[in-house]
C-alpha cells in the first residue's frame, strides 16, 4: 500500500511546479497541497478521480461526498452554458448564460422520479433565478409548464423552498410535458440547451396483466416508467394488440418488471425478448406524390415533390426544407414538413422504425381553397410510400460492445465461443492475471451470453455489453 501511494503522490506532484518543488524538497507532500494540485487537475480534465464504496453497506459515502465537493468544478469553474435560440428565424444565434442570478432563467432536467402519486423532476439551475408558483417556458414543445413546488433534496428528505438559483440541483412538481433532457427557461429570454442524446432501444418483449383488471393499470406505469427512463419505451403492436416494452438488454427489462412488481403492485406475465431491427433507406431518391378528392361538391387538392437519402451520421431521422416561401402558406408548409416527419416515424419497408434517413420538402403545388392540411398529409404519404418502394431499405442490427474478462486459461473456450455468435474480436490485453478480450457481435446472438460465459469459465469470468451501432442484417429475423 505505502509503494502505491508512494507512486500517486509522484504523480500528482508531476502536474504542478510549486507541488514538484515542495515535494523534491522534503519528499513529502501536506494535504492541503495534494487537494489543491487533484482539484486543479480534475477541473481541466488532467485526471479523473476514482473512488470505491458501498451505498448499500455505507461503506465510503462520505469520502465520496466530501470529494465532490473537494475537486470537481462548481459552475464558475466551468465556461457559461451555451444554447440555440430556439425560434426557427434566429436558430443560428448562439445564446450564452452565465452562472448569475442576474442573467434569464435557464436551467436542464436531467432526471425524473415517478411513482403512483407524483412526479419530481430534477432541475440543474445554469442561470438566473427559478420560483415557485411560476411559469417557464419548454422550448421543446412551445408550452409554458407550471413550477408549483420547488425542493431542495437532502437524501431521503427535502426542504421546501420559495425560489432557487443558479447553480442549485433541485426537486421541481408542477409540469406535466417536460422529458429528461429538456431546457426550462424563462419565457421572455428563450434558449435551447444542448439535449441529452440516448441510444436507441435494442431488446423488445410483449407484456401482459394477470389480470385484465390491471391493463389500464400498467398502462398508466408504462407512461410513468417511460418518462422517467429514456431508454425505455412501451407501445401497443397494431398487429397484434399486445404490449410491446422495448430496453438496452435484458437485465433492464427484468428490472423494470420487477420494478413493476414491487412499487406499483402489477403481477405481469412476459414473453421471449426480441431484438429490435431497425431499417434505413438504402438510396438517394426523389418522388411526387398527389391527391385529388371530391366529395359533396367540395374539392380538394395537393401535390408534392420530396427527397429520400441516407443520413450515416444521424441517429434517428430528420426532416428538413427546401421550399420556396412562395410555394406555400407558412402553416401548410409546417404540415407538410410535420406529414413527412410522421410519415418516417411509421416505419420502412418491412415495419420497422427508420434511422440514418433524411426526408426534405422539395417543392408543392397549391391551389387556393383546395390545398388543405388533410391533402397535403395524403400527398406526402402518397409520395413516400411510393418513395420507399422504389428506393427500398436495408434491415439493420444491433450491434454490441462487450468486454469479457477472463482468466487466461478460458481464453481459448471464450473465443471460439464469441466467433460461433458471428462476434468480431477488437483487441484484447493483460489486466494482472487477467485476459480482456473487446468484441463487437450482434445482440441477435447474445442472448443468455451470461449464463454460457459462466459456464465456459467455472464462473470466473464476467462481462459489459453496451449498444454500439447498427449495422447491415446479416440473417432475416424470426417473424
Amino acid at each position: 500500500a505505502e509503494e502505491f501511494h508512494g507512486r500517486l503522490i509522484d504523480a500528482i506532484a508531476l502536474l504542478d511546479d510549486e507541488a514538484f518543488a515542495i515535494y523534491d524538497s522534503t519528499g513529502d507532500l501536506p494535504a492541503e497541497q495534494i487537494i489543491r494540485v487533484l482539484r486543479k487537475a480534475v477541473v481541466s480534465s488532467q485526471l479523473q478521480p476514482v473512488l470505491c464504496g458501498s451505498s448499500l453497506d455505507y461503506i465510503g459515502v462520505q469520502p465520496i461526498l466530501d470529494a465532490v465537493v473537494r475537486y470537481l468544478p462548481s459552475p464558475l469553474d466551468v465556461p457559461p452554458v451555451e444554447g440555440k435560440n430556439p425560434n426557427p428565424k434566429k436558430a443560428d444565434k448562439l445564446e450564452v448564460r452565465k452562472p448569475s442570478d442576474k442573467e434569464p432563467f435557464c436551467g436542464l432536467v436531467f432526471k425524473i422520479h415517478a411513482d403512483e402519486h407524483s412526479e419530481l423532476y430534477y432541475v440543474r439551475i445554469y442561470s438566473g433565478v427559478m420560483k415557485s408558483r411560476s411559469r417557464v417556458l419548454n422550448p421543446r414543445t412551445g408550452d409554458k409548464e407550471l413550477i408549483s413546488q420547488l425542493w431542495r433534496m437532502q437524501a431521503d428528505s427535502r426542504e421546501k423552498l420559495d425560489e432557487a438559483s443558479a447553480g442549485d440541483i433541485v426537486g421541481v412538481v408542477g409540469p406535466k410535458d417536460a422529458v429528461t433532457g429538456d431546457t426550462l427557461c424563462d419565457p421572455l429570454h428563450a434558449v435551447l440547451l444542448e439535449t441529452i442524446r440516448f441510444p436507441e432501444t435494442v431488446i423488445s418483449m410483449a407484456i401482459e396483466p394477470e389480470s385484465s383488471a390491471d391493463r389500464k393499470k400498467l398502462e398508466e406505469t408504462l407512461k410513468l416508467m417511460s418518462k422517467q427512463d429514456p431508454t425505455f419505451t412501451a407501445k401497443i403492436s397494431e398487429e397484434t394488440g399486445q404490449t410491446i416494452v422495448s430496453g438496452m438488454g435484458e437485465l433492464h427489462l427484468e428490472i423494470i418488471s420487477k420494478r413493476m412488481e414491487r412499487d406499483f403492485h402489477i403481477k405481469m406475465r412476459s414473453h421471449k425478448p426480441r431484438v429490435t431491427y431497425r431499417e434505413t433507406i438504402s438510396a438517394k431518391i426523389e418522388m411526387e406524390g398527389r391527391f385529388e378528392h371530391q366529395s359533396a361538391g367540395t374539392r380538394q387538392f395537393a401535390a408534392v415533390r420530396i427527397a429520400l437519402e441516407p443520413a450515416p451520421n444521424e441517429p434517428g431521422v430528420v426532416v428538413a426544407s427546401k421550399l420556396k416561401p412562395s410555394t406555400l402558406p407558412a402553416e401548410l408548409a409546417q404540415v407538410f414538413q410535420q406529414a413527412l416527419d410522421d410519415c418516417l416515424k411509421g416505419g420502412g419497408m418491412v415495419g420497422y422504425q427508420l434511422i440514418n434517413t433524411k426526408a426534405i420538402a422539395l417543392d408543392a403545388e397549391y391551389r387556393e381553397g383546395e390545398t388543405t392540411d388533410s391533402a397535403i398529409r395524403h400527398a406526402v404519404s402518397d409520395a413516400m410510400g411510393k418513395a420507399l418502394q422504389k428506393a427500398g431499405t436495408t434491415l439493420l442490427e444491433p450491434i454490441m460492445k462487450l468486454e469479457v474478462v477472463t482468466p487466461s486459461d478460458f481464453v481459448g473456450n471464450v473465443s471460439a465461443d464469441l466467433n460461433s455468435r458471428r462476434a468480431i474480436i477488437v483487441n484484447t490485453e493483460l489486466r494482472g492475471h487477467l485476459v480482456v478480450i473487446m468484441a463487437e457481435a450482434p445482440l441477435a446472438k447474445m442472448f443468455g451470453y451470461s449464463t454460457d460465459v459462466r459456464s465456459l469459465s467455472q464462473g470466473r469470468a464476467s462481462f459489459t455489453m453496451e449498444p454500439l451501432r447498427y449495422d447491415a442484417a446479416q440473417n432475416q429475423p424470426d417473424t
